[in-house]
């Protein structure tokens, strides 16, 4: 007996079943035998943060944990790990470098216990080292200056990784990434010209990491908006610097004309693809044709006070920028795994539209849940033509689907659900189907927390029945019926369908 396990990705909501008969119907057919290539988990690998310091606090590690365990979550990018908060720099009256490592231990030995490794950012300068008073507009208030003396950053960067082969091995930290600083093409850095002398950072900081052991992987130019990445990719080449990758940025509600130097009309939810597509490239264009591409920071969009980023929207948009990226980018580090974040000044509200998995308190989103299913998905994807559906297989032999049907946060009133028919090759004809699902009613606090009338500051007690409220149900169960599956697909809307072929 062959037994073959089949998983569904759909979206649906509460109203599913009373719309499915108004619902168009959209025929699909999945191949259980179609050509396959590797489908590498590049979405879930890494996930940024606020900044450092935070990694200390018991509410971050706990989110970390919980993303690690749930997402498989393998490595965490933060800012600012030589702020002056950390205090890895200092000086003494006769201008002699003093380092202090010991909260740069806390802070990694805290992520390496929860299975985590630093996608280590180095950023930003410690006020002694700057070469000006250059501060920037976030709460923290990091300086982004370049530094007075590169005899000094050199030797700072020679200490710093040195101090971590030493504590932790060269073993494990070859297996971390260094990116040299954050979006230096925009405010996050005050040198001037501003990519010119970028360049020196990045020439000074890859040369002496590299001095300590040359399997240190180290790249840029962690730039915003997909910017630079020719330009740098030239200048290493002819000043032969070590790189090991390529890093940048771009957001779901980035500009066309700030991503693309265009006036295209790309829509929001194809912005970041494209953008990833185009640095791809770029690199395969250059005299590094095999370096790999690190997205180190994107975010589905925002929508402004419509809060998207809290919504189960984030599940088919999600769905859709895995689906569109593939094969283009190694990592995409989704900013951010959590919403312990200050960039603004400390929060107000759990519920704000901010950027992480975890509202404040470790109230888990939608977006946590959407992340938790996609986790799910097989490590080979199979061939589809259709645009709204993702055809992928376990190991162990399990069909893993997903689908959505993706409405725009400000055009939810034109959306409608779709009846997705779906037509099985390769799987038995009366299969056994166990469905779950992420959408208004489903992996979502919003409605209990309405009806506690939207607390400023929940209780634990009150943190507890909203998790508790949202985690996800034991899975449905239906039977397939002569090969087929009829699915209503709400407007936004994830869930998980696993469909089980004994014969």
């Amino acid at each position: 007996m062959r037994i073959q396990r089949l998983v569904v990705f759909v979206g649906l909501t509460i109203a599913a079943c009373g719309l499915a008969a108004q619902a168009p119907v959209q025929e699909v057919t999945i191949d259980a035998t179609a050509a396959a290539h590797p489908f590498p988990h590049f979405w879930e690998q890494t996930f940024g943060s606020g900044r450092a310091i935070l990694a200390l606090r018991d509410s971050y590690r706990r989110d970390l944990a919980e993303v690690h365990d749930q997402i498989g979550m393998r490595y965490v990018r933060f800012h600012a790990i030589l702020h002056d908060e950390v205090g890895v720099y200092d000086e003494d009256d006769k201008g002699n470098p003093v380092y202090n490592l010991t909260y740069v231990d806390q802070i990694y030995d805290g992520l390496l216990e929860r299975g985590v490794r630093p996608f280590v950012e180095i950023s930003f300068m410690p006020r002694k080292l700057a070469a000006k008073e250059a501060i920037h507009p976030f709460w923290y208030k990091q300086n982004v200056s370049p530094p007075k003396d590169y005899r000094k950053w050199d030797a700072l960067m020679r200490a710093f990784g040195q101090h971590l082969v030493d504590r932790y091995g060269i073993d494990e930290v070859s297996q971390w990434y260094f990116e040299v600083w954050n979006e230096p093409n925009i405010d996050f850095w005050a040198g001037d010209p501003k990519q010119a002398t970028y360049f020196e950072l990045y020439d000074h900081t890859a040369r002496a990491l590299k001095g300590v052991n040359p399997r240190l992987r180290v790249g840029g130019p962690a730039t915003a908006a997909a910017h630079w990445v020719p330009e740098f990719l030239n200048h290493v080449r002819k000043q032969q610097v070590p790189v090991d990758f390529v890093s940048t940025h771009g957001y779901a509600d980035d500009s066309v004309e700030d991503m693309f130097g265009s006036h295209e009309d790309i829509p929001m939810h194809d912005r970041v693809c494209r953008a990833i597509a185009k640095v791809d490239g770029e690199i395969r264009a250059s005299a590094y044709p095999e370096l790999p591409l690190m997205w180190t920071e994107w975010n589905v969009p925002s929508y402004d006070n419509l809060n998207a980023r809290d919504n189960w929207y984030v599940g088919p948009a999600l769905a859709r920028d895995i689906s569109q990226c593939d094969g283009h980018v190694d990592m995409m580090s989704y900013w951010t795994f959590d919403d312990v974040f200050e960039e603004g000044g400390v929060k107000t509200t759990p519920f704000d539209g901010g950027f992480g998995l975890i509202a404040p308190g470790s109230i888990k989103k939608p977006s946590f849940y959407d992340f938790a299913l996609l986790h799910r998905l097989g490590d080979v994807r199979l061939a589809n033509a259709a645009d709204d559906v993702l055809v992928t297989r376990r190991k162990d032999g399990t069909l893993v689907v997903a689908a959505w049907n993706l409405v725009d946060m400000d055009k939810l009133a034109q959306g409608a659900p779709l009846m997705l028919h779906l037509k099985f090759k390769g799987v038995g004809t009366r299969a056994d189907v166990a469905i779950e699902r992420v959408d208004e009613a489903h992996g979502n606090p919003m409605p209990m927390y309405k009806s506690m009338g939207s607390p400023t500051y929940p209780t634990i007690k009150q943190v507890a029945a909203l998790n508790a409220a949202s985690a996800l149900l034991p899975p449905e169960h239906q039977r397939m019926e002569n090969g087929q599956l009829d699915i209503s697909l709400p407007v936004n809307g994830l869930a998980l369908i696993e469909i089980t072929d004994k014969r």
